[in-house]
């Protein structure tokens, strides 16, 4: 087993050079990227991956930006304004 297997999987957003989408993306996959949704117009896709595996998607060859997805949570309607 490897150690990437020991750390929780995020949710990333990456910006990639469209031009070479497709390839960039296969490297991403080979990198430990799990691939849920792909932009390729606009040259962006999200996945998972383990978070000790996010450097090695910033060092795929045609990746411009990698980000965390964040989750926000807005309280109920009935609460007050805060």
């Amino acid at each position: 087993m490897t150690e990437s297997s020991h750390s929780a999987p995020v949710g990333v957003v990456l910006a990639v050079d469209p031009d070479r989408f497709a390839e960039v993306v296969e490297a991403l996959r080979r990198a430990g990227l799990t691939v849920t949704g792909e932009q390729p117009i606009l040259g962006t896709l999200s996945g998972t991956v383990a978070e000790d595996r996010i450097p090695a998607l910033e060092a795929v060859d045609g990746v411009d930006a990698v980000d965390r997805e964040l989750t926000i949570q807005l309280p109920p309607p009935d609460e007050p304004i805060q």
